[in-house]
């Protein structure tokens, strides 16, 4: 058998970034062949998958990346199961390339089409940098969601890198700060919907007729009662998370779709993603 050197460990190291005894044993089973110890390491990926494949992955980071002029953005998700897996530094070169290729690439509405893509600068596919993170890791990671959103549109990632959002808007083209500011919004305010419309209308006719009974029942006239009314639906909005209803979070003076329009801007839509919830 050939002689398993401390210098071919750490050149198959190197090849690989894999720790030390998994280098060591690749190349005991090779017989010191270091092309064939580095296709058994490629190998062992598809054992971390099955024997982790029940694994919760609670943990994570989410990514962004926005085009010049807040023409584009996109969101990639990649969960975890440890913290400290999703703090790391493979973590986050990982899922940069990752939104970077969503973004700038030919685009992809799954995760698997967009792991079968090359990575920035095509220098190997996004699959193959996946498995060896995870042959080094030893842990399952998973690519969860993606989305890739036009613009007028801006992103948000707070702090922890576990809640990220994309507001998309309607109005005029360009990075207005309010676009920012709004995203930030809603991941602290979480709303479930952008806009009335898209409140379920069998409840929306529910809470009207039943707010317009309630207010017949005072003996007020017929035009009192639509304003008490007006005015009771829009609180009844934000009770249902309808984000143009909401009291803006950085001026509660005015609300959100208020706040849009004195920026010649009116809300489309969002993605707000958060780490196991």
């Amino acid at each position: 058998m050939a002689e398993i050197t401390a210098a071919l460990v750490q050149k198959l190291r190197s090849m690989t970034d894999l720790p030390m005894m998994l280098c060591k044993k690749a190349l005991v089973e090779a017989e010191g062949d270091i092309d064939r110890a580095v296709e058994i390491l490629k190998r062992q990926v598809g054992k971390v998958h099955t024997d982790r494949a029940q694994n919760v992955t609670a943990e994570g980071r989410v990514f962004t990346r926005v085009k010049s002029g807040c023409a584009e953005a996109a969101m990639v998700e990649v969960q975890c199961e440890s913290a400290p897996v999703g703090s790391g530094e493979d973590m986050r070169k990982f899922g940069e390339m990752l939104v970077e290729q969503l973004l700038e690439g030919p685009g992809a509405s799954t995760p698997e089409a967009l792991l079968a893509q090359n990575a920035p600068g095509g220098s190997k596919p996004l699959s193959e940098i996946f498995d060896e993170m995870v042959n080094k890791i030893r842990e399952k990671i998973v690519v969860s969601r993606v989305a890739r959103v036009r613009g007028p549109v801006d992103a948000y990632v707070h702090h922890d890198g576990k809640t990220g959002v994309l507001f998309q808007a309607q109005g005029k083209d360009g990075c207005d700060p309010i676009l920012r500011d709004v995203a930030m919004h809603i991941a602290a305010l979480k709303p479930t919907v952008a806009t009335e419309g898209e409140v379920d209308r069998d409840l929306v006719r529910a809470e009207r007729e039943r707010l317009t009974a309630e207010a017949k029942a005072s003996g007020k006239p017929d035009n009192i009662i639509e304003k008490i009314v007006a005015g009771r639906m829009k609180t009844w909005y934000v009770e249902q998370g309808v984000l143009v209803m909401q009291p803006f979070a950085k001026d509660d003076s005015k609300t959100v779709s208020q706040a849009l329009a004195e920026r010649g801007l009116t809300a489309e839509g969002f993605v707000l993603w958060k780490i196991g919830g």
